[in-house]
């Protein structure tokens, strides 16, 4: 007569293992494979830190484009990026001045940064769509954001002032690749975004630092 405690051992149909050593060899199996699968898993993301730049201003950095200094070393005076006409519905392209619309966002923070606390201004959060340029139609032209976030083009969102186009989702990938912080609703990620963008342009710039790291 076998023990009891042999018979409530046995919770398993029989066809599921052919001899009784095997329950004991599965844990062992099962915790090799996971080790080996995050070793792996973490090797793909320390592959992922660097790209191919995207762009002739985009950096082999997720997200981040080259300063001021560098662009005009090279010559690159010109931004260029796809915009889509809701009516048309054509994709075509627009070209900005990288110094003057730079200049134009720089004159946001130069006249506001104090009293903005940290929060993007109405004219960020809500950018008004432009004109149609092939269909003529108002308030029909929107950035093409590409869906992965490590083509998108940055840099034109910026100097088109678009930024608030973007995915609360996006802005916080960005914010995580620009070590920046990337908590709070929306028109704050949305603020520091065009601060950290602003300060890969000009790194040395006082105006482009945030006030909880300059005390």
């Amino acid at each position: 007569m076998q023990p009891p405690f042999e018979q409530s051992f046995n919770v398993f149909p029989s066809s599921s293992f052919t001899s009784p050593t095997r329950p004991v060899m599965r844990p062992a199996a099962s915790g090799a494979v996971s080790r080996r699968s995050y070793r792996s898993q973490s090797s793909v993301n320390r592959k992922d830190d660097t790209i191919p730049p995207p762009f002739p201003w985009a950096t082999n950095k997720r997200g981040w484009i080259q300063s001021l200094e560098n662009l005009a070393s090279k010559q690159i005076t010109t931004i260029t990026g796809e915009v889509q006409c809701k009516h048309c519905e054509k994709v075509y392209q627009v070209s900005y001045n990288l110094r003057e619309k730079f200049s134009e966002v720089e004159n946001i923070f130069v006249m506001g940064k104090w009293i903005m606390r940290e929060r993007a201004p109405v004219i960020w959060t809500n950018p008004e769509p432009a004109r149609c340029d092939l269909c003529g139609r108002d308030k029909a032209v929107k950035p093409v954001i590409a869906e992965r976030k490590c083509q998108i083009n940055w840099l034109f969102l910026l100097l088109g002032q678009t930024l608030g186009f973007c995915t609360l989702e996006q802005l916080k990938n960005f914010c995580k690749h620009s070590k920046s912080h990337r908590t709070g609703a929306k028109n704050r990620v949305l603020y520091l975004t065009y601060l950290g963008l602003c300060k890969m342009l000009e790194p040395n710039r006082e105006l482009f630092q945030r006030e909880t790291a300059r005390r």
